[in-house]
């Protein structure tokens, strides 16, 4: 299985932080978002993995190649630990960068890497979105999918006033936490929300998927949502969606950000750095 990393979009939610650097590079804790997203992927098993970029997002691509100046640079000094650090960096995965040319949505994001996933499965997970939980959010939708052989994706219990903010998902729950899905509506109302169960940005699609993707107009915000593909594919066969358990980062709001900075800083080897300085302000 192959995964899909959409991180083309310019960040508006987070400007101006984000207006010449990625939102995807913001730091959490010692390393970038998106490397977060790569090792949730790799531990979920996927080696290989397009990142859909955007021109204006060379940053990220850089992170994930070898820099042989840098390199050259810490073995003289003899800073060995963090030059072994950083060729882990270089070998997280088979990394290719594809180039969104224009800002059409996720849904056109997804598209752009079909010559990519060729005709098989593959996971989706959004760039800008930390999930913890154990198994992480990707390996427990892999699981999932060859258990279903269908396409799944992952929800969480959502609040009457965030509906605006998500893709909204009805149907029929199958077992516990896991619903058949029959409806998915891209940011409703509460009065339109058919149901509390946000979308969270993580995904394992069967391949069928692009065509579906190819008929969808634009929907909400004028873009190509891929919500509206999910309920086209969804209204044709099966499609399963999966409560996760664990939790999810949105580095785009500063809430999420700062709060992603201090429960992770504390499961870290940076814990008591944090507590010594939180324990001084």
């Amino acid at each position: 299985m192959k995964a899909v990393i959409p991180a083309a979009g310019f960040g508006t939610r987070f400007l101006p932080l984000t207006k010449a650097q990625p939102k995807e590079m913001l730091p959490v804790v010692n390393k970038p978002t998106i490397q977060w997203v790569v090792e949730e992927a790799v531990d979920a098993g996927i080696k290989d993995i397009a990142i859909i970029t955007g021109k204006h997002k060379q940053a990220i691509e850089n992170h994930f190649k070898p820099i042989e100046k840098l390199e050259i640079a810490l073995e003289k000094a003899g800073k060995l630990d963090e030059l072994k650090e950083i060729r882990q960096i270089n070998n997280l995965a088979n990394i290719e960068f594809i180039i969104q040319e224009e800002q059409k949505g996720l849904g056109h994001a997804i598209l752009c890497a079909e010559e990519f996933v060729e005709n098989s499965p593959f996971a989706v997970l959004l760039g800008d979105t930390i999930c913890t939980g154990n198994p992480n959010c990707t390996k427990g939708l892999v699981n999932m999918f060859k258990e279903r052989q269908t396409s799944v994706f992952s929800v969480e219990k959502i609040k009457a006033e965030e509906t605006i903010r998500y893709g909204v998902i009805s149907g029929q729950e199958v077992e516990k936490d896991v619903m058949l899905v029959d409806d998915l509506v891209e940011k409703p109302s509460i009065n339109e929300a058919p149901s509390l169960l946000g979308i969270q940005g993580r995904y394992v699609f069967t391949p069928e998927l692009f065509e579906h993707q190819k008929n969808v107009v634009k929907g909400a915000g004028g873009e190509l949502q891929l919500t509206d593909a999910m309920r086209s594919l969804a209204k044709k066969g099966k499609m399963f969606s999966w409560t996760f358990s664990g939790k999810r980062y949105d580095i785009g709001t500063m809430r999420d950000w700062f709060q992603s900075h201090l429960e992770l800083s504390f499961n870290s080897d940076y814990s008591q750095i944090l507590k010594e300085v939180i324990g001084k302000l």
